[in-house]
């Protein structure tokens, strides 16, 4: 074989190693590139889920204190829903109306009297209800088409109350919202059942507050009572 042949026979294999090679790689750039299906496609990132209490009481406000500051602090429902505060008063609560009216709810929730019946005064509970009452008449004015319903201060246990004594008021003062809901002719709730049967479990740590599962059982109950 002269010179030409050998040179010729060289170039030959090395176009022919270098094709290979290419197709090799072309075909690894294939296996790691997205099919064209599947180019410009976006996935779609679900927001959370809205649950049944969230969408019964979407046009509701609950309006009060710590205890009522529970349905969004534990994500029972969502902060639009819940107008509360830790010591809010039913006198502190008239602060909050600009923001009641501004939300404009069909249905209105209170929740106030945990906080007003340590009030330092002679009488905690005849000056609860005086601000009660005015907090009642200024919703009616500003927002006659709400439905306001009352609902109970909630019991504390025995360890709370022995720790705090006026907390032995609870029952007489529930005694005089459930006389001011009938003279204003609104509705009226109990919550009370909720906490029947020594139901400890439901309490938080200080035996005052609570966890989720009482605030369940407790939209549970309104809903029986507002269909």
């Amino acid at each position: 074989m002269n010179m030409k042949k050998i040179a010729a026979t060289l170039l030959l294999g090395s176009i022919t190693l270098a094709l290979a090679a290419c197709e090799n790689e072309s075909a690894s750039s294939t296996q790691l590139q997205p099919t064209t299906q599947n180019q410009g496609q976006v996935t779609e990132t679900k927001g959370p889920v809205e649950t049944e209490y969230q969408a019964f009481f979407q046009n509701s406000v609950f309006f009060g204190d710590s205890i009522t500051e529970g349905l969004s602090f534990h994500d029972v429902l969502k902060e639009q829903n819940v107008l509360a505060g830790a010591g809010k008063t039913a006198e502190f609560a008239l602060q909050d109306m600009e923001e009641l009216i501004k939300r404009d709810p069909e249905r209105i929730f209170i929740l106030l009297g945990s906080d007003d019946i340590l009030w330092p005064t002679d009488n905690p509970k005849a000056y609860s209800m005086k601000n009660y009452a005015k907090l009642i008449g200024m919703i009616k004015e500003k927002i006659p088409q709400a439905k306001v319903t009352l609902l109970s201060v909630t019991p504390v246990t025995a360890d709370a109350e022995e720790l705090e004594p006026r907390y032995k008021n609870i029952n007489d003062y529930n005694e005089g919202l459930k006389e001011l809901a009938e003279k204003e002719n609104i509705g009226y709730v109990d919550l009370s059942p909720i906490l029947s049967n020594g139901s400890n479990d439901l309490y938080d740590s200080d035996g005052i507050h609570f966890k989720p599962e009482f605030y369940n059982r407790m939209l549970d109950l309104l809903k029986d009572q507002v269909e």
